[in-house]
């Protein structure tokens, strides 16, 4: 699924600042012209981290996809020459693109040091095809069951298993605590 490039020496990672809800818009537009605009010796990868999450409401569960970083995307690029000087194809076009603020360090944006790209990569990694809850739980809170064979009883939390997306919980049926295994969104929290 990665349409990672292998770029040149010069290339670095930039941290673009785009306007609310715009991050899509500006990944697609430059991902679309830099070709045309003969860029391709120049911007490599634009990532837009994302994790799909989910919640209940009215008894339906429903997942969407969550950006990771509001309000930036990043983009692997040549912006600098070996005068280290701007180059200023590139920046005029990242600059104009709509929805784009500018760069993250404003006029000599300094690139993402490897660690802090990884970082941004493993938690893309660690969130592609995982549900991730809208709500996070705690053990011993109580919760009420919204879906299943236990609708509408309440329990409390004893153990949580995010990888599964799985909680455990004690119930009182007849006077009696059972422990039953249900996923996040088959229950909800008892102040909502």
């Amino acid at each position: 699924m990665s349409t990672q490039t292998t770029a040149p020496a010069g290339a670095q990672w930039f941290a673009l600042h785009t306007l609310s809800g715009q991050e899509n818009k500006v990944k697609a537009y430059i991902e679309k012209f830099k070709k045309v605009e003969e860029l391709d010796d120049y911007i490599f990868e634009v990532l837009l981290p994302t994790e799909v999450v989910s919640e209940v409401k009215n008894g339906k569960k429903s997942t969407k996809t969550r950006k990771l970083y509001p309000g930036y995307v990043f983009i692997q690029m040549c912006l600098y020459g070996e005068d280290k000087k701007v180059i200023n194809k590139p920046w005029y076009f990242v600059k104009e693109v709509a929805g784009v603020i500018g760069f993250v360090g404003g006029d000599a944006p300094a690139a993402l040091r490897q660690a802090e790209i990884d970082e941004i990569r493993a938690r893309i990694e660690a969130a592609n095809g995982k549900e991730v809850p809208k709500v996070q739980y705690a053990v011993g809170e109580e919760v009420k069951i919204t879906d299943g064979a236990f609708t509408n009883l309440t329990g409390r939390i004893d153990e949580i298993d995010p990888e599964r997306g799985k909680l455990k919980i004690s119930v009182s049926i007849f006077g009696r605590f059972t422990p039953v295994e249900l996923e996040y969104w088959q229950v909800q929290r008892l102040t909502e």
